[in-house]
């Protein structure tokens, strides 16, 4: 698919992975159905108040643009993925969500259950958004619409933690925000709860 990779590709491929230039679909369970008149968004857990929005009030938000390179755990990776939708800093520094003095982890509580979760300091980061929309049009329900958690890498940004893909949960429904770390669905399973690229963190045993 790809011929020989340039130096500057080479440096945003992290160990272990491969380019693509399709966008693969993978998740566990079925694709729910989404009805937009009733879908919420909750915040709640270690902030000053809780926090739900209607898809109204969330669509109308203060939005982001983010170019990234994204790295799934199954080894494909595709770079300059262009991603809209509203950062997690955006909601603090608007007072929308105020979190405790004791929080220091958030779990992405998504459909059917599931979870997946990281460090409030790796969400606040620029790297990481609640994405509507993907290359300018809004996400496809296989691909998580009507909201998603994205996390990606930033080529040159040498500052942020960059993890697997699989840390941005699907079809999201709220943020817990926590004291402690909460393992989610996969990590469970025995993924690895850091999930760094560049360390090939795919398994626990790792």
């Amino acid at each position: 698919m790809f011929g020989k990779l340039d130096e500057e590709t080479k440096k945003r491929l992290p160990p272990g992975q491969h380019l693509t230039d399709r966008f693969p679909v993978l998740h566990y369970g079925p694709v729910p159905r989404m009805n937009l008149e009733t879908w919420m968004f909750r915040v709640w857990g270690e902030v000053e108040k809780p926090l739900a929005l209607t898809w109204q009030e969330f669509s109308a938000l203060p939005r982001t643009r983010l170019r990234m390179d994204i790295h799934c755990v199954t080894t494909w990776s595709k770079l300059d993925t262009v991603w809209e939708g509203v950062s997690l800093k955006t909601l603090l520094d608007s007072g929308l969500i105020v979190p405790t003095s004791s929080a220091r982890f958030v779990i992405q509580h998504a459909e059917y259950g599931y979870t997946t979760n990281l460090p409030l300091e790796v969400m606040l980061a620029q790297n990481f958004l609640l994405a509507t929309h993907y290359e300018g049009q809004p996400l496809t329900p296989e691909h998580g619409a009507p909201l998603r958690g994205v996390c990606g890498a930033i080529p040159g940004r040498d500052d942020l933690k960059d993890v697997y893909f699989w840390k941005g949960a699907k079809w999201l429904r709220g943020l817990e925000f926590l004291g402690t770390d909460v393992p989610g669905f996969w990590e469970r399973a025995g993924y690895h709860n850091e999930a760094d690229i560049w360390l090939e963190e795919r398994r626990a045993d790792d």
